[in-house]
């Protein structure tokens, strides 16, 4: 009886421990195409290192940053989508081909600070949500870039430095803009950037400061000019079977860190740009803001873009009319 005793007991500790291991070996492989040192790479590590403390290690996520899953930036919401990572850390403009109306945020300067994108949020934030869940996913939490400036070879003054300048940009919105302006835009994945610079397929870039340190851009333009002309902001984002695959009190817990971290991960953006753009002169870039003529140039082309996307794509007007209205 003993001896049975004995066996009942380690037979129920390895079970204890099967389940145990079973409950500890949740991970889930983070796709994010920034390199280590990009501030979403290191905001993605700070969330994943908080979700595994506050699920006592149930959830462990490993961010495989530069993307060294394989996967590119305009793939990422489709392959959360079929399941070929759990989660990723997706920008959102260069989904609009799963999603047209993703191209509202990045309407030229519809929303160019960040209080205005916060705003533009209140009302675009429930679609988003909506067109995550229709592509079996789930939103966990959103971060802006900073304001995307223009790098490129020589000072823009006016709109005719822009007329001929071969410009890469991320999407559509960006694609009709330059148009506007008399530039060449090109549309390309951030991978692919840097190689082009390199070999005179682009001479200018249209990014965020943080991107043009992650690109050492000063070793092909000397000049960024702060137009802060687009939003952009990335998305985190979770498979559904992955998701539903957890307890709802796990589940819980992830939202209550995504949404307590996320207002952090706005001022990390914001603190991110001052950096960048003091690394980027420390190189020889020299930082211009646009003058108020040119300014007003700007605007006057990009205004009418607004109606012509509201017209492509008509499931986007009442957001953009409902934001328009409240920031008057």
């Amino acid at each position: 009886m003993k001896q049975k005793n004995i066996f009942a007991f380690a037979a129920a500790c390895v079970v204890s421990i099967c389940v145990t291991s079973a409950h500890a070996e949740t991970a889930w492989d983070m796709a994010v195409v920034w390199p280590e040192g990009n501030f979403h790479t290191q905001n993605a590590i700070a969330f994943a290192k908080e979700v595994k403390e506050v699920t006592d290690g149930e959830v462990a996520i490993t961010v495989h940053s530069g993307g060294a899953l394989g996967i590119k930036g305009p793939e990422g919401m489709a392959a959360v989508r079929d399941g070929l990572v759990p989660i990723a850390d997706i920008l959102l403009n260069q989904q609009v081909g799963e999603a047209p109306v993703l191209g509202i945020e990045t309407l030229p300067y519809l929303a160019p600070t960040m209080s205005d994108l916060a705003l533009l949020h209140k009302f675009y934030r429930p679609k988003l949500e909506e067109i995550a869940e229709g592509m079996n996913q789930k939103l966990l939490y959103m971060v802006p870039w900073p304001g995307q400036a223009v790098f490129s070879p020589s000072q823009i003054d006016t709109l005719d430095d822009m007329k001929g300048l071969t410009i890469r940009v991320v999407d559509a919105n960006g694609t009709a803009f330059f148009e506007a302006l008399g530039a060449t835009p090109i549309q390309m994945p951030w991978g692919e950037v840097v190689p082009s610079l390199a070999a005179g397929t682009i001479k200018s870039v249209t990014t965020s400061s943080s991107s043009g340190v992650d690109g050492a851009f000063w070793e092909f333009t000397k000049h960024m000019s702060t137009f802060n002309w687009q939003a952009s902001s990335n998305a985190v984002t979770v498979n559904l079977d992955a998701w539903n695959a957890l307890p709802p009190e796990t589940q819980t817990v992830i939202e209550e860190v995504a949404a307590r971290m996320e207002g952090q991960f706005w001022l990390n953006s914001r603190a991110e740009d001052a950096k960048k753009i003091a690394l980027l002169k420390e190189h020889g870039v020299e930082v211009l803001a646009p003058s108020k003529e040119l300014s007003e140039a700007l605007l006057e082309k990009a205004v009418p873009l607004w109606d012509e996307f509201k017209a492509r794509v008509p499931e986007a007007a009442p957001y953009v009319d409902a934001y328009l209205a409240a920031r008057r």
